[in-house]
């Protein structure tokens, strides 16, 4: 393996991710501080809380774009292997922006964003799993939780490479590590369900 390149899209990817794009939008539109409501993060779902559905939806899609700019272009000039670590960097990115001391998002979407440009049959498998997670049992952390304990499998049910199985896994890990507080929710019967109107209502990406 190039080690130039693997480091390459490492920062690269990294930088890329770390970009608040919640946070852009919300101040462009005049909504204030996206860390001063809700649970604080960056992500969609906290967005949707200033009542803009139009800007939720569009940090929902950059949030995953990025991860998915990030891979396709490392892919083009490196291969597939470098660009499926380019895009796992910025869902690091996103989780963890250096511009915001290392409190970002809880990477749902860009998760999903890897998957879908990395390997779309994978992706797309995912997004039917939190699909029907969330019809059923109407819990957005839930939901992802799941789909990221089937995505290993699934990458693997599809022959995906050593690197890029091992990627998804080291992810599908961080997802958890980055929903705890809502596993202790779940848990404990206290976890809001998907249009659940209620201030304390914690966001998943």
């Amino acid at each position: 393996m190039d080690y130039f390149a693997l480091l390459f899209a490492i920062v690269g990817g990294y930088l890329l991710g770390s970009i608040p794009f919640g946070l852009v939008l919300t101040k462009a539109a005049g909504l204030g501080d996206i860390r001063d409501i809700g649970s604080k993060s960056i992500g969609a779902t906290n967005v949707l809380r200033t009542g803009r559905k139009d800007i939720a939806f569009a940090t929902m899609v950059l949030d995953g774009a990025k991860a998915g700019i990030a891979l396709v272009i490392f892919r083009h000039f490196y291969g597939a292997d470098i660009g499926f670590i380019a895009g796992a960097s910025a869902f690091l990115g996103h989780c963890f922006p250096v511009w915001l001391g290392f409190k970002g998002g809880k990477g749902v979407a860009t998760f999903f964003g890897t998957l879908l440009f990395g390997n779309w049959p994978v992706g797309v498998a995912c997004a039917a799993i939190w699909l029907v997670m969330a019809f059923v049992f109407r819990f957005s952390s839930l939901s992802a939780l799941v789909a990221a304990m089937f995505a290993p499998l699934i990458a693997f049910a599809f022959h995906a490479s050593p690197i890029a199985i091992g990627a998804i896994f080291v992810l599908a890990v961080l997802i958890f590590v980055r929903h705890k507080e809502n596993i202790k929710r779940l848990l404990a019967g206290a976890e809001p369900k998907i249009g659940a109107k209620k201030e304390a209502e914690v966001d998943t990406n």
